[in-house]
């Protein structure tokens, strides 16, 4: 049986970040030290940067050894080549996401900082564009958001975007899976075992639990801020894109009302977690921010940007100011929205989505291929 090898693989990585894979001599030394490495049969990091140096593409689809990785660091402090192990996974993952995108605007925003912007720019304009053309009536004497911009038509534009970026998420989760499972090699497992193995999926989703055992020193509290900044962020497409009607509201709330508390809870969360990772990477104070791309910074300053536009939106709506408040909310969805429809879909979001995904079906491979022995070894 014959591989079929692409001679350019390491070329297209050093693409996404991924510039040192050929000082790497396999020596090792980054798999003996990594924690997790017995996860994959002791082979993670190694594996991965062996198949991109023979340009293993399809074989490199159908592991999950790219998303084992959460880049604490300690293989890139150690490597004698200083070919930053670390980074390479990093790389691969965007890569990967690329890959599974059929629009090939993953791989665009990740190779080039000005369209992601331009991207962010143009979603951004258009949200505002619509405000000014379809606004409600504009009530100067006090302050009416819900007139000025009717719920139930915000709900239906969050409706349609929700919509939206369902299709390309799933799309684009469909094909990875189709890739990572061998093409119709995944149909010959049974649909039970897809079902009984959801579990892995949400564990991982919310917890990203493996994180704990991931490097050293800091490695708890920085698990710990990511699952802050994670609730932060699903908190607010929650209230957002389905509870809209109860969270947007013009009646006066005292402090203690739920959604007034989620919210601030959600914007407490989003601020400290984009805050710490952005002094982390400027400061280059742990080795997974040492080496940062542009669609790193990107996705940061637009979540801190939203989390702090919708505080500041609240603050002059509670003071009272009309004219102030509608302003601030235009500016609000022109940043939450291109943040969504270009980050989710396209961009440093989608790693929350691929990396539990890649566990969950690692487990059906390995259920499944159980399931199949069982039988084998009964007959024999």
């Amino acid at each position: 049986m014959t591989a079929r090898v692409d001679p350019n693989l390491h070329r297209e990585i050093a693409r996404f970040g991924g510039h040192d894979v050929d000082l790497c001599m396999n020596c090792g030394n980054c798999t003996a030290i990594c924690p997790l490495s017995e996860e994959s049969g002791g082979s993670f990091p190694r594996r991965v940067i062996h198949l991109l140096q023979v340009g293993r593409t399809e074989k490199l689809m159908q592991t999950v050894d790219p998303w084992l990785c959460y880049y604490c660091g300690e293989c890139s402090e150690s490597c004698p080549r200083d070919a930053n192990p670390g980074e390479t996974m990093m790389a691969t993952r965007r890569y990967l996401t690329a890959r599974y995108d059929w629009t090939g605007l993953a791989g665009l925003f990740y190779r080039s900082a000005a369209a992601e912007i331009a991207a962010l720019a143009l979603v951004g304009l258009f949200v505002a564009a619509l405000f000014v053309l379809f606004h409600g009536p504009v009530i100067t004497g006090h302050v009416e958001l819900n007139t000025f911009a009717p719920v139930h038509w915000v709900e239906l534009g969050d409706l349609v975007m929700a919509a939206a970026l369902t299709f390309f998420l799933l799309t684009n989760a469909a094909r990875m899976a189709w890739m990572f499972m061998g093409g119709t090699e995944m149909f010959k497992i049974s649909p039970a075992v897809y079902l009984r193995q959801v579990p892995v999926f949400l564990s991982h989703f919310f917890t990203q639990k493996r994180w704990r055992r991931c490097g050293s020193g800091g490695s708890q509290k920085r698990w710990l801020t990511h699952v802050i900044l994670v609730s932060g962020y699903l908190s607010m497409l929650t209230l957002v894109l389905v509870l809209l009607r109860w969270f947007q509201t013009d009646r006066v709330y005292a402090v203690y009302n739920p959604q007034r508390l989620w919210g601030y809870y959600a914007t407490a969360a989003l601020l400290y977690g984009t805050v710490n990772f952005m002094v982390s990477r400027w400061r280059k104070a742990d080795p997974m921010h040492r080496f940062s791309e542009a669609s790193d910074w990107i996705f940061l300053v637009m979540l801190f940007l939203t989390a702090l536009t919708g505080i500041v939106m609240h603050a002059l709506r509670i003071a009272g100011l009309p004219m102030a408040t509608y302003i601030a909310y235009v500016i609000h969805l022109a940043i939450a929205v291109p943040m969504l429809v270009v980050e989710v879909p396209f961009g440093k979001w989608a790693h929350l989505f691929y990396r539990p995904l890649a566990l969950y079906l690692t487990s059906v491979k390995e259920a499944g291929a159980s399931r199949v022995k069982a039988p084998v070894e009964a007959a024999a």
